[in-house]
């Protein structure tokens, strides 16, 4: 049986507890959240089609676009989808659960700091 979204949010938890404390810190407040899949607005405003193509996605203004003067409305958050980490999971069969979970929180988080795909691509490269 694949985890459930509870058992899933545990994981997330837990992959967010594993971080390092200065690395939480400098988040700030991010809440996260687990659903099953991303819903069509989303999608669309990514122009994806495909909700198993993706993994997590960062809501909110990065950092290198905050200004005190014009405050976010909403709370940053990541969301990461159920469904899709688990068949990448399943696919990849090379990977703990909990580690690819902690890769999508990171992935996502690196977006909150205002790094595009490529740039993460270009630091796990070359870590």
């Amino acid at each position: 049986m694949p985890p459930s979204l509870e058992d899933f949010e545990a994981l997330a938890a837990k992959a967010w507890e594993g971080l390092p404390g200065e690395f939480r810190k400098m988040c700030g407040r991010v809440d996260i959240f687990v659903a099953d899949f991303a819903d069509r607005e989303t999608l669309g405003e990514l122009g994806m089609q495909d909700p198993f193509e993706l993994t997590g996605v960062y809501m909110g203004v990065d950092l290198g676009r905050k200004s005190v003067i014009d405050p976010s409305p909403e709370p940053d958050r990541v969301i990461l989808f159920r469904r899709p980490i688990l068949d990448e999971w399943a696919e990849r069969g090379d990977i703990p659960l909990g580690e690819l979970i902690s890769h999508v929180l990171v992935h996502e988080i690196g977006h909150h700091f205002g790094l595009s795909d490529e740039d993460m691509h270009r630091i796990e490269d070359q870590a």
